[in-house]
């Protein structure tokens, strides 16, 4: 009797037991969670995949001290340097140049830019800065820089096309389209371009040749130009006349095409005549070589020349 009880006594306590590690568990399980662990069970991955990635992270932070330390210590230099010895050693080195493109401008600077990339590795040739240098050349419109392996430098360039001679303060300038000056001439040596004469009469070369093809007839007869004040042509034809327009695109431009119809008619070029004024709208003067002028209202001047004097010429006017 005593053994059985002894059992029923030790099955009683570990019931008890069990039952209080139960109600202990069941007292874990009520206990409340905290607002990270809600918002881990939000996220649509695993804890393990969370790990993973915070381990990436900072591995990524020390990679990217790593990489920051070295960089300050000029490592990637160092490296790029060791390189480009190494495949100059190897025979990738510039040892020639060929320029390609040049008809007029003077080759010798365009060489003496690229013959200072000899000797270089061509892993080291910067590019960008040797096209920069090109770039500032008057006659250059455009370069390409590239490399033929394994031992020559290849530069391209487009010129600029030149349109007219700038004389100013007492020097002539050879100038493109858009007035930029491709180099300086001499008196005796100057092409067969219009003459355009003036402060800032360069700047203005695009829209004299605007203006010059409203009338396709005179434009090979143009010998220069005179940029008057900032605001307007006096066009000097190669028989020696001058012809005065107004102010204003439209208003020069009308000025012109109303003398190219008046010259196709009565052949005002090439007469003798001295001065062509077309700046007053509505008038029509023109400056003979006595001294006098003859003028008429504007809508007339297609039929035939004013047929007397009516002042004494009168000093110009901007």
């Amino acid at each position: 009797m005593a053994e059985a009880r002894i059992r029923r006594g030790g099955t009683a306590r570990l019931s008890s037991a069990k039952g209080r590690a139960t109600k202990g568990g069941r007292g874990r399980a009520l206990k409340r969670r905290s607002w990270v662990d809600q918002l881990f069970e939000m996220l649509p991955v695993s804890e393990a995949t969370l790990q993973r990635m915070a381990s990436w992270a900072i591995v990524g932070i020390f990679g990217a001290i790593a990489i920051g330390i070295a960089i300050y210590l000029g490592v990637p230099d160092m490296a790029r340097q060791q390189a480009a010895d190494i495949a100059a050693r190897a025979g990738f080195e510039v040892e020639k140049v060929e320029v390609r493109g040049v008809e007029r401008m003077d080759e010798l600077p365009v060489y003496n830019i690229a013959l200072g990339q000899v000797d270089r590795s061509m892993l080291s040739l910067d590019l960008p800065k040797v096209r920069a240098e090109m770039l500032k050349l008057g006659w250059v419109k455009d370069a390409r820089i590239s490399r033929r392996l394994p031992d020559t430098l290849v530069v391209d360039i487009v010129e600029r096309d030149p349109v007219a001679v700038w004389q100013h303060n007492g020097q002539l300038h050879l100038i493109d389209v858009q007035g930029v000056v491709l180099q300086s001439v001499s008196a005796s040596a100057m092409p067969d371009l219009p003459l355009v004469v003036g402060p800032n009469a360069n700047l203005q070369t695009a829209g004299l040749n605007k203006l010059m093809e409203n009338a396709p007839a005179l434009k090979p007869m143009l010998a220069g130009a005179t940029w008057v004040g900032n605001r307007r042509w006096d066009l000097r034809f190669q028989s020696g006349e001058t012809l005065s327009l107004p102010e204003g695109d439209k208003d020069s431009a009308g000025a012109l095409v109303n003398f190219a119809r008046m010259d196709g008619v009565n052949r005002l070029l090439g007469r003798g005549i001295v001065k062509f004024d077309m700046r007053d709208p509505d008038r029509f003067v023109l400056r003979l070589p006595q001294g006098q002028v003859e003028e008429k209202p504007i809508d007339a001047s297609a039929t035939g020349t004013a047929d007397s004097a009516k002042a004494p010429a009168q000093g110009e006017e901007g």
